[in-house]
C-alpha cells in the first residue's frame, strides 16, 4: 500500500517489496495511475490528443499513421493541446476514489523525446538533434512546455508522482550520444523533476533499452523510482553496486526472456534475484508485472510474476 510504497522509495525498511501491476488487476497493486496526457482517444484508442493516428497491425500500442510535422520550417504553427480537454483527470480521479490506500500516480502516457519522435519521423528529429537546430528547440520546448503545465494542473489533487514515459535506449546503448543527451535533454528534465517534487510529489521515470550510461544523471536530477523495463539488458550485480541505494529501482521479469520463456519457477528465482542485488538497502525496489499475451507472454508467466514479487519480504 501507500506506505510501503513510499518507505521502498526512501529506503526506510519496507515490510515488503512494494508491486506495481500495469494494465489489469489494479486490486492486487500497491500503485495504481490515471493517465493524464491521452495519447490514446477514440473509440479504438485510435489517436493523440496532439492529432496524430495510431496504426496497428496487432494489439501492441501501434505506431502513428503520418507524422504530424511535416514541413519543419512550419515548426512555429505546432501548438500543444488544450489543458480543458474534457475528462483529462477522470482516469486519476476514479483511481484515487476506488483506490483510496494505494499510492497514485499521474501518467504522462508517452512523455518527452518519444512524443517529439511521433510528432515528426523519428531519423529527421536525430537529424535536428544534431545539427542543434531551432527547429529542434521549437519542439522541445512545446512538448517539454505542455507537460510542465499539465503537472502544475495534476497538483491540485492529492497526487503522490508524476509518471515519465520516455524511451532512450536500444538493444545495445543510448539512441543519442551521452554529450547531447547532457548538454540539450538533462536541463530540461531537472526543470521538469523539480517542478513535480517542489509540488509534493515523486518522480518515477520509465525507458526502454539500455540507459546505463545515464543513470547517474537521473539520480542526480531527481529520478526518484527508475523504471529499467528491460533489466536482462544490464548486469544486475553490478546495476546494485554502482546505484543500489541511491534510487529505488522498478523492474519487471524480463519480458524479452524469461518472463516470456522461462517457466514459473525461473520467473520467482528472477524475482529473487532482483531483490538479492537491487532491493537489499533498506528498500529501494518495486516489482513490475504486465500482462502482455501480445507478445507472447502466457497467463502462467503473468501469475508467476505476481507471485513471486509478492513473496518477496524484508525480515
Amino acid at each position: 500500500m501507500r506506505d510501503q510504497v513510499v518507505r521502498a522509495i526512501r529506503r526506510d525498511h519496507p515490510d515488503y517489496v512494494p508491486l506495481i501491476i500495469w494494465n489489469q488487476d489494479f486490486d492486487q497493486s500497491d500503485i495504481v495511475y490515471g493517465e493524464i496526457q491521452k495519447h490514446f482517444l477514440g473509440e479504438n484508442r485510435d489517436y493523440s490528443e496532439w492529432g496524430f493516428y495510431w496504426s496497428r497491425k496487432d494489439e501492441t500500442m501501434g505506431q502513428p499513421r503520418e507524422p504530424l510535422i511535416k514541413d519543419w520550417n512550419e515548426i512555429d504553427k505546432l501548438k500543444p493541446p488544450s489543458l480543458d480537454l474534457p475528462g483529462r483527470f477522470d482516469e486519476l480521479l476514479k483511481k484515487k476514489e476506488t483506490y483510496p490506500e494505494k499510492f497514485l500516480m499521474a501518467s504522462l502516457a508517452l512523455s518527452g523525446f518519444t512524443t517529439m519522435t511521433f510528432l515528426a519521423h523519428f531519423e529527421e528529429v536525430l537529424i535536428h538533434l544534431s545539427t542543434k537546430s531551432q527547429q529542434l528547440e521549437r519542439l522541445i520546448d512545446v512538448v517539454f512546455n505542455f507537460e510542465e503545465s499539465l503537472i502544475r494542473e495534476t497538483s491540485y489533487f492529492d497526487v503522490d508522482a508524476i509518471a515519465f514515459l520516455d524511451d532512450w535506449g536500444s538493444q545495445n546503448g543510448l539512441m543519442v550520444s551521452p554529450d547531447h543527451w547532457r548538454k540539450i535533454f538533462k536541463p530540461r528534465y531537472r526543470k521538469q523533476f523539480d517542478l513535480v517534487h517542489q509540488q509534493g510529489m515523486y518522480v518515477y521515470f520509465h525507458s526502454c533499452g539500455y540507459i546505463y550510461p545515464i543513470i547517474s544523471d537521473f539520480i542526480e536530477i531527481g529520478v526518484d523510482i527508475l523504471n529499467i523495463s528491460q533489466p536482462n539488458l544490464y548486469e544486475i550485480p553490478k546495476l546494485g553496486r554502482d546505484f543500489g541505494g541511491k534510487v529505488c529501482f522498478c523492474c519487471p521479469v524480463s519480458y524479452q526472456t524469461t518472463g516470456i520463456s522461462g517457466n514459473p519457477q525461473e520467473i520467482e528465482q528472477y524475482t529473487e534475484y532482483l531483490f538479492e542485488h537491487l532491493g537489499r538497502f533498506n528498500g529501494g525496489l518495486i516489482g513490475y508485472a504486465e500482462e502482455y499475451h501480445s507478445i507472447g507472454m502466457s497467463e502462467e508467466n503473468y501469475r508467476a510474476s505476481i507471485r513471486g514479487f509478492k513473496k518477496l519480504h524484508y525480515f
